[in-house]
């Protein structure tokens, strides 16, 4: 598992914002567009491609990208 095709994944639940926009360090509550659905999008993502359960915790828990990849690798 690779954080740049976890991005691309990550980015890719945003309807507006490029997906340059978003690196492993973007601080992803400060996006835009960032909202509880994209929460659920997320989550929904996560649980399809990587098999792994994701909480709304977790995301409350997490700032960047990059905290939300560690957690789904430590899950794999």
């Amino acid at each position: 598992m690779e954080i740049k095709e976890f991005i691309e994944n990550f980015a890719n639940q945003f309807d507006e914002t490029d997906i340059s926009e978003i690196k492993a360090e973007t601080v992803f509550k400060e996006i835009e567009e960032w909202s509880s659905l994209s929460a659920l999008s997320i989550i929904a993502m996560v649980d399809e491609e990587y098999d792994v359960v994701l909480k709304g915790e977790d995301l409350r828990n997490c700032s960047t990208v990059e905290d939300v990849f560690n957690i789904v690798k430590n899950r794999k």
